[in-house]
C-alpha cells in the first residue's frame, strides 16, 4: 500500500466535510450568494502569493535537479499565470485588481499561509510536499464530486468546478500524489508520521478556509 493510499481514509473525512459544507454545497448547486464567494476569491488571491513562496522554498530544499525544476515551474506558473487568471476571474464578480491587492488576510488565511511557509522554511522537502498536498488533492476531489452532481446554472461557479475537476488540474494532483508516495518511500517511519500530521493540519485548514469565507471572517479588533 502506498503512503497516499494509507492517508486516504483520513483524507476522505476532510473531503466529505468540505463537500457537505453549505458554502460548497451551494456553490455546486449554483445557489450560493455572491458575497461569501467574493470573500473567498479575495482571500484566495492572498493565499496564492504565499503559495508561490512555498514553491520557491520547496525548490531550494529539493534533493534533485528534476524536483527543483518542477517546483520552479510551479512557482512561475503560480505567479505569472494563475494569478493573472485569478484577477480575470475576480473581475467576473466585480472585484478590481486594486481590491485584490488591498485584501487583508483573514485570521484563517494568515494561520494557514503562515503554517505552509513556516513548514517549507524550516522543514524538509518531504514536509513541504505533505503540507501542499491537501490543497491540490482537496480542490480536485471537491470539484470532481460537484461535477458529478451536475453543472450549476451560474457560469461563474461552473467555471470553478471546470477548472479544478479538469484534466490539467487532475494531472497536477496526480503528480503531487505520486511525489508524496516517492518521498515517503525514501523516508523513515518517523518522517512518514510527521508527513501525516502535516497533511492533516493542512486538510483541516482547507475546511476552515471555506468556512471562513462562508462566515466572511474578519479580525474582531
Amino acid at each position: 500500500m502506498s503512503f497516499t493510499d494509507d492517508l486516504e481514509p483520513a483524507a476522505e473525512q476532510y473531503w466529505d466535510a468540505i463537500v457537505d459544507h453549505p458554502m460548497v454545497a451551494q456553490l455546486g448547486e449554483g445557489t450560493l450568494d455572491a458575497e461569501p464567494f467574493k470573500h473567498w476569491v479575495r482571500q484566495d488571491y492572498v493565499y496564492l502569493i504565499e503559495y508561490g513562496r512555498v514553491f520557491a522554498l520547496g525548490a531550494g530544499t529539493a534533493p534533485s535537479l528534476a524536483r527543483m525544476g518542477r517546483f520552479a515551474e510551479l512557482l512561475d506558473a503560480t505567479i505569472n499565470t494563475e494569478m493573472d487568471l485569478h484577477r480575470e476571474y475576480a473581475a467576473e464578480f466585480g472585484i478590481s485588481e486594486a481590491e485584490l491587492e488591498a485584501t487583508e488576510p483573514s485570521p484563517t488565511t494568515r494561520g494557514y499561509t503562515d503554517f505552509l511557509v513556516r513548514t517549507a522554511a524550516v522543514g524538509t522537502f518531504g514536509d513541504t510536499v505533505a503540507a501542499l498536498l491537501p490543497c491540490m488533492w482537496g480542490f480536485n476531489e471537491t470539484a470532481t464530486r460537484l461535477d458529478a452532481q451536475g453543472r450549476p446554472d451560474d457560469e461563474r461557479y461552473a467555471e470553478w468546478i471546470d477548472t479544478y475537476a479538469g484534466e490539467e488540474f487532475t494531472e497536477l494532483t496526480e503528480w503531487c500524489l505520486d511525489l508524496m508516495d516517492a518521498v515517503a518511500a525514501e523516508s523513515s517511519a518517523e518522517d512518514r508520521e510527521r508527513y501525516r500530521e502535516l497533511f492533516e493540519t493542512s486538510a483541516r485548514y482547507e475546511y476552515r478556509f471555506w468556512d471562513a469565507a462562508w462566515r466572511q471572517e474578519a479580525w474582531s479588533i
